[in-house]
């Protein structure tokens, strides 16, 4: 009788251990939640936080023009004015009314003077031109000449492209390409109207170059207006 309950109390005891004893807390791993359906957000703007690369998203936009070709301008590096055909000048022989008058440069680039003939005055500046022709005057025709050549008026520029009447238009000075689209009847609307393409002679060669339409303009330049990509 004592033994057993003597068992008894012993399981009490043990039972009443049990239960004060305290749990351990168990760790708790994250789950991260499903993706849910996308948003119109995301499917018109895309990912928020993604950079989209301009010309992906912007494939019309035409390319940007590089900074050499913008920054392109004439300047006193090319030298002063030569003479070329379509050029109409202007010629004093001082004390010589027959030789004094008006000339205009032909195709083959020379203009023809009484009693010298054809002179050459393509790639000439004005005082290379009037040395030119003092120098002939000087081989039995006159002792001591003096020459004076002006210009009367510039060859004309050409303008093409997309512009409302392309063609051939008499240059004035101090002209900018600005100044060319607006004699020629301003832009078409499907015109590129931040920069153009000009052809001009440098240093006896042809070369075309990207500009900005406030660039200014030589007599003799061709302007070609591009069509714009959207």
């Amino acid at each position: 009788m004592r033994v057993t309950r003597f068992l008894m109390l012993l399981l009490a005891a043990a039972l009443a251990a049990s239960g004060c004893a305290r749990q351990q807390p168990v760790a708790r791993v994250p789950v991260a939640a499903a993706p849910g359906p996308p948003g119109i957000d995301n499917v018109v703007y895309g990912p928020v936080g993604v950079p989209v690369p301009v010309a992906a998203a912007h494939p019309l936009v035409p390319p940007p023009i590089p900074a050499s070709a913008i920054a392109y301008a004439p300047t006193a590096d090319e030298g002063p004015y030569t003479l070329d055909s379509g050029d109409r000048l202007r010629i004093v022989v001082f004390g010589q009314e027959g030789l004094t008058n008006a000339y205009s440069v032909d195709a083959s680039g020379h203009i023809a003077m009484p009693l010298i003939g054809s002179v050459l005055a393509r790639g000439a500046t004005t005082e290379q031109l009037s040395a030119r022709i003092a120098e002939r005057l000087r081989q039995g025709f006159i002792r001591e000449p003096h020459v004076a050549v002006e210009i009367e008026a510039y060859r004309p520029f050409f303008i093409l492209g997309e512009v409302t009447q392309p063609g051939q238009y008499p240059y004035v000075a101090n002209m900018t390409v600005e100044t060319a689209v607006a004699i020629s009847g301003g832009f078409t609307p499907r015109a590129f109207r931040q920069t153009v393409i000009v052809s001009r002679l440098v240093n006896g060669q042809q070369a075309r170059m990207t500009v900005p339409v406030t660039c200014p303009l030589r007599p003799g330049d061709t302007v070609n207006v591009q069509e714009r990509w959207f």
